[in-house]
């Protein structure tokens, strides 16, 4: 039934469908019985599949990547089919329009999307009220970045600010220094300012009656020596966990034509061409951390064999996005289905 609704849908611009889409399942989820439809169509009731990790049960591994409902805008129906947790974000401080459109772009011959949204978000203060209403039982991270207009000298202060303004309203957060849409944010992730970041927040943390845990998001194109200093300082900073990976830069491989491509511009690749490389990154947290950090795999995940590949990898629990555009409302169903199996 999907593919039959996805080829009308992928007829419309993508970024535009997408918020009608959302705005749909809204409609729905407030009719008679609507969520229970809903909760009744796509919810997992798959036993067995409970996560302890750090600190938080998770219903089941799979969570939806941040990106998605960047304003906590759609969490009650996004619950409603069968997510173990739900990542909101990325948010920062001030409101911002991110870039100019076209700003998102499918490849349905590679299962991938291009975007270079740019961090567009309500601002932080908009978020924060919405969760004020959020659905029991749903575990909620909060992805938290700086905006365009703060130097990087200064971010430091943008992170604070969305952390101190999220801290009530969600159970995790993961700092974001690896999305290419916004200029000079991945300088961040050198080792010196990153390390501050990190620890700046987490002796902000450490003041707060009951510290949450927070986890960095970090790119699949670092180099094996970046990779080791991120190790590094993850555990110094003790740090709850990685999230491995944001998007990539390189467009290697990618079926779409190349003049395709070039039309498209900048922008960071998701979806299938970097299932790969993100599995790679986990493997080798994993192992040269010798399995001490608990990670959150993104990228690439379509099935259930998608989602084991980085379970085997030494992942904790995973995350979908392009997976979420390309396969539909039933995918968590779907790989839960398959991992009990």
């Amino acid at each position: 039934m999907y593919p039959l609704i996805k080829n009308l849908l992928f007829r419309f611009p993508p970024e535009n469908i997408h918020y009608r889409v959302m705005k749909g399942l809204r409609l729905l989820h407030k009719l008679p019985l609507g969520g229970s439809l809903l909760r009744a169509a796509f919810d997992n009731k798959t036993p067995g599949l409970e996560r302890q990790v750090f600190g938080l049960t998770f219903k089941n591994p799979v969570g939806l990547a941040a990106g998605f409902d960047k304003d906590a805008k759609y969490i009650k129906e996004l619950s409603s089919l069968g997510f173990g947790f739900v990542e909101i974000g990325t948010l920062t401080p001030l409101a911002q329009p991110g870039n100019d459109k076209p700003r998102l772009f499918r490849l349905p011959a590679d299962k991938a999307l291009i975007n270079r949204m740019g961090f567009n978000n309500e601002g932080v203060a908009a978020a924060a009220t919405r969760l004020k209403q959020r659905p029991s039982g749903l575990i909620i991270g909060g992805n938290i970045g700086k905006n365009k207009v703060t130097p990087n000298e200064s971010a430091t202060d943008d992170y604070e600010k969305c952390f101190h303004a999220l801290y009530d309203g969600v159970d995790y957060f993961v700092v974001n220094v690896s999305s290419p849409n916004t200029p000079n944010l991945r300088a961040l992730q050198e080792k010196e300012p990153l390390r501050q970041l990190l620890q700046h927040l987490q002796d902000l943390n450490a003041q707060k009656p009951a510290p949450k845990p927070i986890l960095l998001k970090i790119a699949p194109d670092l180099t094996d020596e970046q990779l080791d200093d991120i190790i590094e300082i993850v555990q110094s900073t003790h740090l709850a966990g990685i999230v491995a990976t944001n998007t990539t830069i390189r467009r290697e491989g990618l079926r779409t034509p190349t003049d395709e491509i070039a039309a498209i511009g900048a922008g960071g690749l998701s979806g299938l061409p970097v299932r790969e490389r993100s599995t790679e990154v986990v493997r080798y947290i994993h192992k040269n951390s010798g399995g001490k950090i608990p990670i959150i795999a993104v990228g690439g995940i379509f099935t259930a064999a998608d989602a084991q590949e980085k379970l085997d990898a030494g992942a904790s629990l995973v995350q979908v996005y392009t997976g979420f555009v390309y396969e539909g409302p039933s995918i968590v169903r779907n790989i839960c289905k398959g991992l009990r199996r």
